[in-house]
């Protein structure tokens, strides 16, 4: 009986294959750490308002596009129509990637193909008309970051909006 509960007990613990829902503060860490502080022109604030928006820090989040049949993957909601490749689906494929990529608690795929959107002429504007959503966001968080960044002792770049 004692093992059959310890067991139930580990598997609370045990995430399994449910998606990684970051807080900000780690999305924020591991953001820096894959380079996207300061990338192109956007602070990390940006990047992680951004994610906030898109994915509500989920790593497995998708979101089907009746419109266009396309679907949106992962913490950055990256795009199959242009940026990765979904099975049969039609895709330009950009980032030279599957889809299912995007899904990994491991972020570094979703960030090197988000440094390759960010490349694009219209830079973050590609994610759609989130302007001012994202400007909100960093201007309403704007204190969090500045405790992150002395509790990292990092120096942030000038804030972009």
């Amino acid at each position: 009986m004692k093992a059959l509960v310890l067991l139930t007990l580990l598997g609370c613990l045990v995430p399994g294959g449910l998606g990684m829902y970051y807080t900000r503060c780690q999305l924020a860490q591991t953001l820096q750490q894959l380079g996207l502080d300061g990338y192109m022109g956007y602070s990390l604030a940006n990047w992680v308002c951004m994610a906030a928006h898109e994915s509500s820090y989920n790593t497995q989040a998708t979101h089907y596009n009746s419109w266009d049949g396309s679907t949106d993957f992962g913490i950055f909601q990256i795009n199959s129509r242009y940026w990765c490749q979904n099975g049969d689906e039609y895709s330009s494929n950009i980032c030279q990637i599957p889809c299912s990529d995007l899904l990994s608690n491991n972020l570094s795929v979703d960030v090197e193909c988000a440094k390759i959107i960010a490349q694009d002429s219209s830079g973050m504007s590609a994610w759609g008309g989130h302007g001012e959503i994202l400007e909100s966001c960093v201007e309403e968080n704007l204190g969090f970051f500045e405790s992150l960044f002395s509790a990292l002792v990092i120096v942030p770049e000038i804030w972009k909006t």
